[in-house]
């Protein structure tokens, strides 16, 4: 293949014609590519297999991590151990493509290796590497791990996938009509393309578009000004025209602010996400228009696609027969990690993403009598399954995550899993007859791991945040906790009226329900398999990122 002068190698349907280069730290394509941590590179994991299906003219710009995120292990007592493993892919190509970019005042040689759409059907995927022996050592560390806890070297990853991706796309002389930055870790490029446009940042404006994932404003990244100019992040820009190019006046970088003020236009990543990003923004001068494109996630990835088939058929025996065989099959796993062998019969609840205080995992089990019941309920049988990987250095996580397994140890029908990545992630909701989510309101920009337990015949039960408010109809093809005004309460006291109403729903909706109404139980698992179908289907969002964002 011709890099040098590169094209999709497919026909691009015409609807989809405009160039797009979508930069992303992390990209979730299929399992044997460890590139990912969590919901950011499931969502573009899926962007680009519906990129692919829907023919659109669209390349994925990422890095490759050397050790991935990190491997989840244990210890000898079970809790969480974390190991760098070195990762070996031998179905990348070498595109020939090799630069410098200039890293804190010094070149460091960068590679492009490329994901053939074939591999695993999706756009076309290049991948930046540093580990390259003609830099020294420190070089090499920027693509050996992803969301390194370093600060310097966190820098120099945006430095990479920002200016090393915009460079990389000139090499290629793709020419892209946008450059999508998926949330901000690629904002460095806004400084490539201004010199690159002979410092006319309307030129800039007009290419640029940017989709923010973060509710917080104190969980969008900002780094010290001072250290991003002695890393090279602003391409030997002086500082003061940076200041006054950005408006950036005090120590902090903010990188999602920059990008708000030189994208054309923007999106938060669900309808509800959206009305908090214009409100949370809007205090803001010089902001580009947020827009709101719900995540998705790729149907023909993660679907089921034969309990579809029954539903389709109206085949009710055999649709129950595939359920639980799915079930047992995802128990086998379950027991080889843990020991516990899971009952096919038992309703299932599986709580399972990356682990992180907001999204609080430990909730269920914080009224002890009542979780104590619920796990020892011999007409209602539950058997409950945890999952998820935290930030190797979020210790309050790790503590959770460790916290689950020793009181797993206390119960035969708790179980807690390692290695959640994409097999695992598919396995689980399949397993699942309740998907579990109870983020603390409005802090999950849009979550997506329901939308793929749902494609599963799994329920969803969660707190009303993110894509859940467009999707759960209580009692219909989900259950919801009932939403209030949290505005006006404490931490403690929303996590308190969370808890008491998913007891509340559990006893005495869900498990009656499961157990004495199993017609009326299976017809909420099929409103919500075909509810997601189409809504929730990444072509769906692909087709709308043309239609809203790149036109």
């Amino acid at each position: 293949m011709n890099f040098s002068q590169f094209q999709i190698p497919y026909p691009v349907d015409h609807a989809y014609q405009k160039r797009v280069a979508y930069f992303s730290m992390e990209f979730a394509i299929h399992q044997p590519l460890k590139i990912y941590s969590g919901g950011l590179g499931y969502l573009s994991g899926s962007h680009l297999r519906s990129a692919y299906e829907l023919r659109q003219n669209l390349i994925g710009i990422g890095i490759l991590w050397k050790y991935g995120y990190y491997d989840q292990a244990r210890n000898q007592d079970q809790t969480l151990q974390v190991q760098w493993n070195e990762k070996i892919y031998n179905f990348l190509e070498d595109t020939g493509i090799k630069f410098q970019i200039e890293i804190h005042g010094h070149p460091v040689w960068v590679k492009a290796l490329y994901l053939n759409p074939q591999t695993f059907r999706s756009a076309p995927l290049f991948l930046l590497t540093t580990d390259l022996p003609e830099n020294d050592y420190v070089s090499q560390t920027i693509s050996h791990r992803l969301y390194d806890a370093n600060v310097a070297t966190k820098v120099a990853q945006f430095i990479l996938l920002g200016v090393g991706g915009a460079k990389l796309i000139d090499e290629l002389n793709f020419n892209p009509d946008f450059y999508h930055l998926n949330e901000a870790h690629a904002a460095s490029s806004i400084f490539y393309l201004y010199k690159k446009f002979g410092n006319n940042k309307a030129a800039v404006t007009e290419k640029l578009v940017f989709t923010t994932h973060t509710p917080e404003e104190a969980g969008n990244e900002k780094h010290d000004i001072q250290l991003c100019d002695q890393m090279g992040y602003f391409c030997g820009l002086p500082l003061e025209d940076v200041r006054k190019l950005t408006g950036m006046n005090g120590e902090q970088f903010d990188h999602s602010l920059v990008a708000l003020r030189f994208a054309k236009i923007a999106n938060g990543v669900s309808q509800l996400h959206g009305e908090v990003s214009r409100k949370m923004w809007s205090k803001y001068d010089g902001i580009c228009e947020i827009k709101s494109i719900t995540n998705a996630q790729n149907w023909h990835y993660w679907a089921d696609k034969q309990l579809y088939h029954f539903i389709e058929e109206h085949n009710t025996d055999s649709f129950i027969d595939r359920k639980k065989w799915l079930k047992k099959r995802a128990f086998e796993i379950v027991a080889d990690q843990t020991g516990k062998i899971m009952d096919p019969d038992v309703l299932t609840i599986v709580w399972a993403r990356r682990f992180a205080g907001y999204k609080r995992a430990d909730l269920i089990t914080r009224d002890e009598e009542r979780f104590k019941a619920l796990l020892n309920n011999k007409k209602y049988p539950v058997q409950i399954i945890w999952a998820g990987r935290p930030y190797p250095v979020d210790y309050p996580a790790i503590n959770d995550f460790n916290y689950l397994v020793n009181l797993s140890k206390k119960y035969d029908n708790v179980a807690v899993c390692i290695n959640y990545e994409l097999s695992l992630s598919k396995r689980l909701k399949q397993a699942s007859d309740i998907w579990l989510n109870n983020p603390r309101v409005p802090r999950e920009a849009s979550g997506t791991s329901g939308m793929t337990a749902a494609m599963n015949g799994s329920v969803n039960f969660s707190t009303n945040d993110g894509w859940i408010c467009e999707f759960i109809n209580h009692g219909n093809n989900g259950f919801l906790v009932p939403p209030v005004d949290y505005t006006s309460m404490t931490t403690e006291e929303q996590d308190q009226y969370d808890l008491d109403k998913m007891y509340d729903i559990l006893e005495n909706q869900i498990l009656p329900m499961y157990y004495d109404n199993p017609n009326v139980w299976r017809q909420i698992v099929k409103n919500g398999m075909r509810d997601v179908r189409w809504q929730f289907d990444s072509n769906r969002m692909a087709k709308e990122y043309y239609d809203i964002m790149y036109k």
